[in-house]
């Protein structure tokens, strides 16, 4: 069995500890119960070990000062590895949403004006300072989201790395002069910036999805209002700590906390909002949509995928099961681009199938500070029950179970890694995005039946093919319905590559010089009189 490791580190054990509540519905905290809270905090939380303990902010950011606004309530935020609370921080509603919204107008006019090298050296000042603090930064997220520590460290390098490249695809923007249709005529073409964008962040990736959307934003000139997952808020704040000392100016980045009706809502519904970039589930993404028709905003959506994992009989076994690992167990299996199913040919099926396993097997499960762990928890009490309803079905649909299959302790959020073979297309694993560490290994015969079968979901973020035939990478390169294709390669992920999907996993790209034309208009200008 994949062995699970118990921490010894950061918390003490509080006895009303409320472990259930904290992941089956919303905690919210009045202020007279907060002075008792804050008075008993240090007997669940010690932060000792940060570097800089004024990171671990409890306010949000917005208005170029740190507050709480006129609500009382707080929101918790827990680590999932010992069900302990963290801290709290103000839920915020429409009012202060519209203060931000104010705030960020105001400053685009200045913020858009500036020369492009003076905003590049402030975001790459902004890189500097996420650099220097890499550690406190790393800590935090495995706090709140559990990763282990060096995923963590590794996040926090990819979020910086955001900031770097559009640093310098700032001074890059350029525009067009077009041979004119008529001899009295000039024309020119412009870029400009949107102007105030509203980014809606996930908990998977708490650091590096704010960078990416916010880098290339105030790139170009534009103004940014984040909201980020309610789960994972600490490296969010971290982040606005870190701009603000590296001189980003007042309204030009803010950081707002709270739940997305009170806070998406508005800024989906406000005018003043001209561009809105979601990552998170197709659902939600629909949602937004539907409520963006009345002010036709711009749109950048990365949503979910159902990642295929093709294994073809001529391919390195050894690279294919290394690639394999590392896309679907990266952040205990809780990525948009995690392999969900592994379409394997039948004349390696087995041999797949062992090493597979034995690889899997030697993974470990445990808290993200400890040592050698490979795999944390998952993010809350409903993210387990959904793995317990896929391996249900997998069951009933007659897969073979392999290995794990279930929670490692009843009263935890650790999921056994899970591989299913025998794997039917009726398998819900093999429709669903699954979001966590289970492995279904589904058998095909023939090049057109992987290709039907990895197309056959309506998404189509990501996909991975590993072969050695040259004609075979050609045919697939082309004919794979997926926005990123990693052949022979599990970590596709890059900040100088175009991330994002086609069919219902969105659309728009992030990351790359693609990816800053999603905060830019194009103006063209005639002019006459020649």
């Amino acid at each position: 069995m994949a062995t699970i490791i118990q921490s010894k580190i950061c918390f003490v054990s509080v006895k009303d500890r409320l472990k259930n509540s904290f992941h089956s519905k919303r905690i919210f905290l009045s202020f007279s119960r907060f002075g008792e809270y804050t008075k008993r905090r240090d007997l669940f939380l010690s932060l000792k070990f940060l570097h800089r303990r004024e990171l671990f902010k409890e306010e949000a950011f917005w208005g170029g000062s740190w507050k709480s606004g006129d609500s009382a309530e707080r929101i918790f935020v827990n680590n999932p590895a010992s069900l302990e609370v963290l801290g709290s921080v103000p839920s915020l509603g429409s009012k202060e949403t519209l203060e931000a919204i104010q705030t960020s107008v105001r400053a685009f006019s200045d913020w858009s004006n500036r020369p492009a090298k003076e905003r590049s050296g402030l975001i790459r000042n902004w890189a500097e300072k996420m650099k220097k603090n890499r550690e406190d930064l790393a800590i935090l997220m495995t706090l709140e989201q559990g990763k282990p520590l060096d995923e963590s460290r590794n996040e926090i390098d990819y979020a910086f790395s955001f900031l770097e490249w559009f640093s310098e695809e700032s001074k890059r923007i350029y525009g067009d002069i077009v041979p004119s249709h008529r001899k009295d005529t000039r024309i020119e073409v412009f870029k400009q910036p949107v102007g105030v964008c509203g980014i809606l962040t996930p908990w998977n990736f708490p650091s590096s999805m704010i960078t990416r959307k916010a880098a290339a934003a105030l790139a170009v000139g534009c103004t940014v209002i984040c909201k980020p997952s309610e789960l994972t808020l600490f490296s969010a704040l971290a982040l606005a700590a870190l701009a603000q000392e590296a001189g980003i100016p007042e309204g030009v980045f803010q950081i707002l906390t709270g739940y997305p009706e009170n806070i998406a809502n508005t800024l989906i519904d406000h005018t003043d909002v001209k561009k809105i970039s979601f990552t998170g589930s197709t659902r939600v993404g629909k949602l937004i949509m539907e409520r963006s028709s009345k002010t036709l905003k711009r749109f950048s959506l990365e949503l979910g995928g159902n990642a295929p994992f093709l294994i073809f009989d001529d391919a390195n076994l050894e690279a294919a099961v290394k690639g394999a690992i590392l896309s679907k167990f990266r952040n205990s299996g809780q990525t948009c681009v995690c392999t969900n199913r592994f379409l394997v040919q039948k004349g390696i099926y087995k041999k797949f199938l062992n090493l597979f396993s034995e690889a899997v097997l030697k993974l470990k499960v445990g808290n993200g500070f400890e040592k050698d762990v490979n795999i944390g928890p998952l993010i809350n009490e409903a993210a387990v029950r959904k793995m317990e309803i896929h391996v249900e079905n997998a069951k009933s649909t007659g897969a073979k179970l392999i290995a794990g299959g279930g929670r490692i302790e009843s009263d935890k959020l650790f999921f056994s890694p899970t591989i299913f073979s025998e794997v039917k297309e009726n398998c819900l694993s093999m429709k669903e995005e699954i979001f966590g560490p289970i492995a279904p290994i589904y058998r095909f015969e023939s090049i057109e039946e992987a290709i039907q079968i990895a197309n056959s979901t309506p998404s189509g973020l990501a996909a991975y093919v590993y072969t050695e035939d040259y004609r075979k990478i050609g045919i697939l390169s082309e004919r794979i319905e997926s926005g990123m294709l990693g052949i022979n390669e599990g970590l596709i992920s890059s900040e100088q590559a175009p991330f994002g999907g086609v069919k219902e996993s969105g659309f728009g790209r992030e990351g790359s010089k693609y990816g800053i034309d999603e905060y830019l208009n194009v103006k063209y200008v005639c002019i006459g009189g020649f």
